[in-house]
């Protein structure tokens, strides 16, 4: 065979190579079949491969749920020190608070776990405008002469026996929940004035006005911060927001002004004088230290400190564990804005997103007041500390929240197994070459 055939003979077998590779490059995403399986698998379009989701959902995020039951924990062992010689001297029995709060933890743990270990978060969709006009009706109950009156304020109601409840720590979960639908279903117009900011709006404000009429003034600044944040997540427009604060500055300033106790507050805050709470507050950190008196050494606590183990709990952590103590427990709130932030980046779908974006800036805003109030940064206001206040309502509330964050990072994760394979096999050409 002469040279010229053999040349033929292999150019001949490089082109056959050649068309076979090229054939295996054409991936299978590029067929309408295909492209239809990818369009059903996008985070908005769930519904054809729910049923696989389903059995494949694993578990939740570990560190979201791990340190909840962490602060959990820890706020047991502060609400017992801190409440013991108050319980003793009021109720005559040293352990009636922490009984009671333990309960409290059970439960709330307990519905925390089954909310972030079952079902699909998206389920509480269908529920979500019934749950909002039972909460509505709650509050009406509450200031209409129905609720319970204590330090002033009628802000709980009686459910029978030793069981009541705060309507307006339920209220707060249910705006973020109803915003998260709302918002969801209208992301298309959420630039409208009239459809994706003033429903939103007045939605809020009605919930804010009856929190003020019991009067619960911390609730209501909550609300109205959750409602700012939740509008410019989803994306309206930044003008609309402007004027909403620039409307909600005169309104806040005439409720201070229209207050005694609320304009003394303030007056006293930047005076600095007859604020009794806040220099036993001042003296809790200064006798704490770094590392503390240790654990139930704390003095302000001793009738001392008013409040010491609800509003102003972070106090006695830092006099008997110190800055380091209570710089822990700081960095384990910060932690978990974190990782419901990263969850709600890595949701399947906007709803999760807004649930998410809204449920971790609500602890986290919680969180701040309450360590700002106590380091006397703000004025002082009542405002539990999440997880670690003795208080029922307030720690079911932020459990079921916690562990709807948990659900949410329960499917994304489903969501992104199922999604990586399509993606990849589409993605990746075949031999290295692109």
């Amino acid at each position: 065979m002469s040279f010229d055939e053999l040349l033929a003979k292999q150019k001949k077998r490089t082109n056959t190579r050649s068309r076979r590779i090229s054939e295996e490059r054409v991936t299978p995403a590029r067929t309408p079949a295909r492209k239809e399986n990818r369009r059903k698998s996008l985070p908005n379009a769930l519904s054809a491969d729910e049923p696989q989701l389903q059995v494949a959902l694993g578990a939740p995020d570990p560190a979201i749920l791990a340190v909840m039951y962490a602060l959990v924990g820890f706020g047991l062992v502060m609400v017992y020190s801190a409440s013991a010689v108050f319980a003793d001297r009021t109720l005559h029995d040293a352990n009636a608070l922490i009984r009671s709060q333990v309960m409290h933890a059970l439960l709330a743990g307990s519905v925390a776990w089954i909310v972030g270990h079952y079902g699909d978060y998206r389920w509480l969709r269908k529920v979500t405008y019934p749950l909002l006009f039972v909460t509505l009706a709650m509050l009406i109950a509450t200031v209409a002469g129905l609720g319970h009156t204590a330090g002033g304020a009628a802000r709980w109601l009686h459910l029978g026996g030793p069981l009541r409840i705060q309507p307006a720590e339920i209220a707060k979960l249910t705006v973020i929940c109803w915003l998260a639908d709302s918002l969801a279903k209208k992301r298309e117009r959420i630039r409208s004035f009239t459809v994706g900011f003033l429903p939103h709006a007045l939605g809020a404000l009605l919930f804010a006005m009856l929190c003020l009429k019991q009067p619960d003034f911390g609730s209501a600044v909550m609300i109205g911060m959750l409602l700012f944040v939740m509008l410019f997540t989803a994306g309206a427009p930044l003008g609309y927001l402007l004027g909403l604060g620039m409307l909600a500055l005169p309104v806040v300033y005439f409720v201070v002004a229209g207050s005694e106790y609320r304009m003394r507050r303030i007056m006293s805050f930047f005076s600095q004088t007859d604020n009794y709470q806040l220099w036993e507050s001042q003296l809790s950190f200064g006798s704490g230290g770094v590392w503390g008196v240790g654990l139930g050494g704390s003095h302000q606590k001793l009738l001392y400190l008013p409040e010491a183990h609800t509003d102003f709990i972070s106090s006695i952590v830092a006099e008997e564990l110190g800055l380091v103590g209570f710089g822990a427990m700081a960095l384990m709130f910060l932690f978990l804005v974190y990782r419901g932030i990263r969850t709600a980046l890595r949701s399947p779908d906007v709803y999760g997103t807004y649930l998410c974006v809204g449920i971790s800036l609500f602890i986290g805003m919680q969180a701040f007041t309450n360590l700002a109030v106590a380091l006397g940064v703000f004025p002082t206001k009542g405002m539990a500390l999440p997880f670690i206040s003795y208080g029922g309502s307030s720690l079911l509330v932020n459990c079921c929240a916690v562990g709807l964050l948990s659900n949410v990072s329960r499917l994304s994760r489903a969501t992104a197994q199922v999604k990586a394979p399509s993606v990849s096999s589409a993605a990746r050409p075949v031999g290295g070459v692109s």
